[in-house]
């Protein structure tokens, strides 16, 4: 496949993917009035994590379709290194609100462990901020990106194994399957993380990777139905 082809398909899929999360958003505002008792609070926690999610990927798919347009990633790093730095922000946002959802969803209080999940998004935020980051780069240097993913990896993955753990416990199909979509996300994201810098083609595992998420939010879409009873 020519790298032209590459280009025009990343694009294609950026632009569609944007319509479809921005889209899903906007339902999940407009119908958060017919939330059930019983989902309000989750319904309304999926909806924040999703205009979170919505808003950073703006910024990092968005500016790169924006880079394309004028003449390349290579040509606008500071454009794209911005557009990754605003994702890495509210990614981190998400999973602290999904950690929440987890502690909603299961009927718990707010324990060690939710606490731990809290403090490792602050402590990834705050990896992000030296300059060794480089945020105006295409290609972001190994060391910092993999220091400040490794939070990232122990929040996604641990919450992942509390929802599914909770799902096969109490034979609850909703939260072992955001758990499953959560698992297939870091299974094509962490080979990124390890070896994009030695071969860029494998970025194309964000594509997968994002369609896990689409997967989580068309989930959390059957909780926003109308007169729902019982907890979905």
């Amino acid at each position: 496949m020519s790298d032209q082809v590459l280009l025009w398909f990343e694009i294609i899929f950026d632009v569609f993917y944007l319509a479809a999360i921005w889209a899903i958003t906007i339902y999940m505002f407009m119908k958060r009035d017919v939330l059930s008792e019983e989902n309000k609070t989750i319904g309304l926690l999926f909806l924040l994590a999703f205009f979170l999610l919505a808003l950073g990927d703006t910024g990092h798919v968005g500016f790169r379709v924006i880079a394309y347009a004028r003449g390349g990633l290579e040509d606008n790093p500071v454009l794209v290194g911005l557009g990754a730095l605003a994702t890495a922000v509210t990614v981190t946002g998400f999973y602290m609100i999904v950690a929440e959802i987890w502690r909603v969803r299961t009927n718990r209080s707010r324990t060690a462990i939710w606490w731990i999940l809290m403090a490792v998004g602050i402590v990834r935020l705050l990896i992000m901020i030296p300059s060794g980051n480089d945020w105006g780069s295409v290609v972001p240097p190994f060391n910092w990106s993999l220091a400040r993913n490794i939070p990232l990896m122990i929040q996604g993955l641990d919450v992942a194994v509390l929802l599914f753990v909770h799902g096969k416990k109490n034979n609850d199909t909703f939260s072992r399957n955001v758990s499953i979509m959560i698992f297939i996300s870091y299974a094509c994201y962490t080979p990124v993380i390890l070896f994009v810098q030695q071969v860029p083609l494998i970025g194309m595992l964000m594509i997968p990777k994002t369609l896990a998420y689409v997967a989580v939010a068309v989930l959390a879409l059957k909780l926003f139905k109308t007169s729902e009873k019982q907890r979905y």
